[in-house]
């Protein structure tokens, strides 16, 4: 059993509000996209409101800016869900629904197996991957880091 999962945020800004028709074809995909994640092996956890996704939010002071926070066993588990299906149809037409950020719109880490990332977490996880690149402490998906060994006792 894995002692670290994968844990991983990601930012859009969104080009209108969610309820606007400019959104439409990615705000009614997105319960369909949610029930595929949760059934890919590898998946844990995502973070959601009762309404069933993140959407609602408002972490960062744009209100344009939505937030994805979930966690994976690991970055093989992440990469098949993302570049297959439904989710890489809209990573290929996210330029019709989101403006690209001057900052670092994704962020993975290590986080204990059974821990559930705070979005204050993800933050920072956003915040060191934009100040120092990937590390051991945020990385990306294309530069993954490998999982912290745990100390001998």
């Amino acid at each position: 059993m894995p002692h670290y999962h994968l844990a991983q945020i990601n930012i859009a800004r969104a080009k209108a509000p969610l309820d606007s028709p400019v959104m439409h074809g990615f705000t009614s995909r997105i319960e369909a996209v949610n029930a595929l994640a949760e059934s890919r092996e590898g998946f844990i956890w995502r973070l959601q409101t009762e309404a069933g996704d993140a959407t609602s939010l408002r972490v960062f002071p744009d209100p344009h800016i939505i937030v994805n926070l979930s966690v994976w066993r690991d970055v093989e588990s992440l990469k098949a869900f993302v570049f297959s299906g439904e989710h890489l149809q809209l990573l290929q037409n996210k330029k019709a629904w989101f403006d690209k950020l001057a900052t670092p719109s994704l962020a993975l880490w290590w986080v204990p197996a059974g821990h559930q990332p705070s979005l204050e977490e993800a933050q920072q996880a956003l915040q060191d991957i934009a100040e120092f690149g990937s590390s051991p402490r945020a990385f990306s998906i294309a530069q993954p880091m490998p999982q912290p060994q745990l100390n001998p006792a």
